[in-house]
């Protein structure tokens, strides 16, 4: 049996990873926490959690951005740049939200308690950094939400405005899905692909939505070359592999069967 030195050893020898550091996970998730008080709070103040923010940031670029030929520290400046432009994409997301669901009793209640909002919310924010070709901490960030939702969006992922995740738990939206304005998804839908393949890496598999599209609970649509047209309604439990056209009803047909009564 190996003492104590030897398994020590073993254990450092199988450390091949020195970019694998797990500060970054953590805070990547502390400033995502405070991106979204800075945007949302009232009680926040904006201009000086821009400044930890800021130094937040630079920590990330420390640990993350791994190529030395990169300057990832000029990222900061032009992504605060988006975020008004991010906030007012939200902003129409929750009137969205607030608008269609007649759970909602104000506003507030959805900015404070809807999963779905938070969701899409950390997307938005992580979406424009994983533009900057900056992938690992948009990535962290959307896994963040994932975690705290049970709603799994990819950073890469097109999403257009006034977007709606109603319930949340369980959906699944990948990394070259596109989803134009005003759609509403419920939970357990998951936009895929029809295969997972590394050398598919760069090649568009996940669906189209375009819009004004409801999709309803447990609908399956795989494919990058599946398109479903504007104003169309999917279904519960739907399994879609291809296109269907504009103005479309497409419907999961259960079988029912009448139990002979017991005699």
């Amino acid at each position: 049996m190996k003492n104590l030195k030897e398994v020590t050893q073993d254990i450092i020898n199988q450390k091949q990873h020195p970019n694998l550091k797990f500060r970054i996970k953590e805070r990547t998730e502390t400033f995502t926490r405070l991106l979204f008080y800075t945007l949302f709070d009232a009680e926040t103040e904006v201009e000086k959690n821009m400044h930890r923010l800021a130094d937040l940031f630079d920590e990330l670029v420390t640990l993350a951005c791994w190529d030395p030929n990169r300057s990832c520290g000029k990222i900061w400046r032009a992504y605060c740049a988006q975020l008004p432009g991010i906030l007012k994409k939200l902003n129409l997301d929750a009137r969205a939200i607030a608008g269609a669901d007649p759970a909602a009793n104000s506003i507030e209640e959805v900015y404070l308690s809807y999963p779905g909002f938070y969701a899409i919310a950390i997307y938005r924010l992580s979406h424009e950094l994983y533009l900057f070709d900056f992938p690992l901490v948009p990535r962290l960030m959307t896994e963040y939400a994932h975690k705290l939702t049970g709603v799994d969006i990819n950073p890469g992922a097109e999403i257009g405005e006034s977007f709606f995740i109603d319930h949340a738990t369980g959906v699944v939206i990948g990394e070259t899905a596109v989803i134009r304005d005003h759609v509403k998804i419920y939970q357990g839908v998951t936009l895929g692909a029809l295969a997972v393949r590394r050398d598919l890496r760069h090649a568009k598999r996940h669906p189209t939505i375009e819009d004004n599209v409801t999709i309803y609970a447990n609908a399956t649509i795989l494919g990058g070359s599946t398109v479903i047209g504007a104003n169309s309604i999917i279904g519960g439990n739907a399994w879609l592999t291809s296109s269907v056209p504009e103005n479309s009803i497409v419907s999961h047909d259960a079988t029912v069967k009448i139990r002979p009564a017991n005699k």
